[in-house]
């Protein structure tokens, strides 16, 4: 009876993975420009959003943490298409969801942000 209690505690442990998410707003780049938004001259146009991940294994493999911010970013700005428009990009938020299986460890970068225009 013990024997299997252990076993089935192992294996219980074994089968379990390890999650965590976190995607409060952080400014990962220091250079900012500042708009101020307080007259009514603007209107949000959409929302956009870019995503990237990595797996790790034993440590190696994918690209690093700054990497994949910088690729979702990019997807997120490509999808954003605001070449020739009066429009910026407002209220970013970086989401990171990484995950674990023994040695195997998953990172994933949700980039996303509104995108205002400006009126006359």
């Amino acid at each position: 009876m013990k024997r299997i209690f252990i076993l089935l505690l192992l294996a219980t442990f074994t089968l379990t993975s390890c999650a965590s998410h976190y995607g409060l707003p952080k400014n990962f780049n220091q250079n900012s420009t500042e708009v101020v938004l307080t007259h009514n001259n603007f209107k949000v146009v959409k929302i956009v959003k870019g995503e990237a991940e990595a797996t790790y294994i034993f440590g190696i493999g994918g690209l690093a943490k700054n990497g994949l911010i910088a690729e979702a970013k990019a997807e997120m700005l490509k999808s954003a298409n605001m070449e020739g428009t009066s429009r910026t990009i407002v209220n970013e938020v970086v989401e990171v969801k990484t995950s674990g299986f023994l040695f195997v460890n998953k990172y994933k970068v949700i980039v996303s942000a509104q995108i205002i225009e400006f009126m006359n």
